[in-house]
């Protein structure tokens, strides 16, 4: 659970990180499942969420669920217009932070879409049908092709750098841990940095074809790269491995909701920082 804090900034991202971990949880069981045979499905994030409508008390999971990704998207706002993370303002920091702007909207879409299955407004599907919308869009505008080759690069190029994360880096770097607890989730990290790598390797493709095709309807989401995944020659073990991954990523998002470093500014300070930016 998320430690208790005066500042409502810090209580939203805790929340936030808490749901996201939910959310992987989720969908890493489910693919797990589809790999041995077990049922399960390979639906991705908004289907994952589905599932819960037919257990115990979902509605209302649903609902949290929905209202702690609305606190990530805040976060992420946040974070990235004041810097909170300290990620610097050269090059390499705005990237992060842009970044981090883009992650908090598709949360937020994704807390709308959990919150609409709550109320019996909306369905499960369409996770790929939502990004083919946009891609469709967006090439429909001038040099439109260009700038979906282009976020198809950046999205491998993330996925490479979560990649090297999981190789190389600390996954632990913004964690407060205790030392008996450093070294298992240290593993944890990694695990689900690599899994996230791949699909986020496998979504930028995706996207680059997409361009060079000219064809939205190449466009897939989470649940499109773990079909690919599982249609390979042995793709079973493939997509159980990435399965396993991305439950062990939710599992880090728990840990991340109680022992992340959160240097979130007051309220006050956050509506001044972002003043200036307007200015």
């Amino acid at each position: 659970m998320p430690r208790l804090s005066s500042n409502p900034v810090e209580v939203l991202a805790r929340l936030g990180y808490g749901a996201r971990g939910v959310v992987y949880g989720l969908v890493g069981c489910l693919a797990l499942l589809a790999a041995i045979g077990s049922g399960g499905q390979t639906g991705g994030s908004r289907s994952a969420l589905q599932t819960l409508l037919s257990q115990p008390l979902g509605q209302i999971w649903l609902v949290l669920i929905a209202l702690g990704l609305f606190g990530f998207c805040i976060w992420r706002v946040v974070e990235a217009l004041t810097d909170a993370d300290h990620r610097g303002s050269d090059m390499k920091g705005w990237g992060v932070r842009i970044a981090h702007l883009i992650s908090g909207a598709i949360y937020a879409g994704l807390g709308v879409s959990a919150l609409r299955l709550a109320l019996g407004r909306g369905s499960g599907g369409g996770e790929d049908q939502a990004a083919q919308d946009w891609t469709a869009w967006l090439m429909s505008k001038p040099f439109g092709l260009w700038l979906v080759g282009l976020i198809g690069l950046a999205v491998a190029a993330t996925g490479l750098g979560f990649a090297w994360k999981a190789w190389r880096g600390d996954a632990a770097a913004r964690l407060s841990l205790p030392a008996d607890k450093r070294q298992w989730v240290i593993s944890l990290g990694r695990m689900g940095f690599a899994a996230r790598g791949v699909v986020f390797v496998i979504i930028g493709g995706f996207l680059i074809l997409a361009a060079l095709h000219g064809s939205s309807s190449e466009v897939h989401g989470l649940g499109g790269a773990l079909q690919t995944l599982q249609q390979q020659p042995y793709g079973w073990v493939l997509l159980a491995l990435t399965a396993i991954g991305l439950f062990a990523f939710g599992l880090f998002g728990l840990v991340q909701a109680r022992y992340r470093h959160i240097d979130a500014p007051d309220i006050d300070d956050a509506k001044a920082a972002v003043a200036q930016i307007e200015r």
